[in-house]
């Protein structure tokens, strides 16, 4: 009879080998998607080429480009908005300056599963989780919770801010994503009690208001904890 070590090594080579098979489906079913976006973007050059052959276009202006676009897997804008540049390193010391707070738990488990999971706190740090992480990016709607607590535990930051915050402070954050994407995520988070938030595995930052200070303490915080996850993935 196996050993209780043997069968957890077994279940755990059996769930990584699920992983990897999924991840392996959502590559080829983006590399599909892909394939037929360049085959409508073609389209659409040669259809705006014949126009242009045909006299259109009166020389108008058009918009003023205040949006950046669609942001990472789940879409959204964000506006284009510099973030201020650094001026504290220390976590410590970044997170009091901007009236944020770090907070340290005990793991609330790593199982895989496929229903709803209640999480203790909002934004949960760690737990049950779905079988298959959140992509690194940018979302403009945020994935499963449950998803991202996987990509947690896979030792990515997640940054999150309420809906409601201004589109200044949702440009900041993407500059500042953009400043260093690496196992980064961006999400907003309409339920939990801060403007502001980053988590780690175990770890939050939690910012009631969103004042310029708080990017400093989100750097800090990715420094210290990015990549720190129990399951390291690159």
């Amino acid at each position: 009879m196996a050993s209780r070590k043997e069968e957890k090594e077994r279940l755990r080579a059996e769930r990584e080998e699920r992983e990897r098979a999924a991840a392996a489906g959502a590559r080829r079913r983006r590399l599909i998607g892909y394939g037929a976006g360049g085959a409508l973007a073609l389209a659409a050059v040669v259809a705006i080429f014949v126009v242009a052959l045909a006299g259109g276009g009166d020389g108008g202006g058009g918009g003023n480009g205040a949006s950046g676009g669609p942001a990472g897997p789940g879409g959204g804008d964000y506006p284009d908005v510099p973030v201020p540049a650094q001026r504290v390193a220390d976590l410590d010391q970044a997170a009091r300056s901007a009236g944020c707070t770090t907070k340290s738990f005990r793991s609330e488990g790593d199982d895989h599963v496929t229903q709803p999971v209640r999480y203790r706190s909002n934004p949960p740090h760690s737990g049950a989780h779905d079988p298959v992480p959140a992509e690194d990016g940018a979302y403009g709607a945020a994935p499963r919770t449950e998803a991202l607590v996987h990509a947690l535990e896979h030792g990515r930051i997640v940054m999150q801010f309420r809906p409601q915050v201004s589109d200044e402070i949702k440009g900041q954050l993407k500059s500042l994503y953009d400043e260093d994407p690496s196992h980064m995520l961006l999400v907003p988070n309409a339920r939990m009690p801060y403007e502001v938030a980053a988590t780690a595995w175990t770890k939050v930052l939690a910012c009631r208001r969103a004042t310029p200070a708080v990017f400093d303490a989100i750097r800090a915080f990715r420094v210290r904890h990015r990549d720190r996850g129990p399951e390291y993935v690159p």
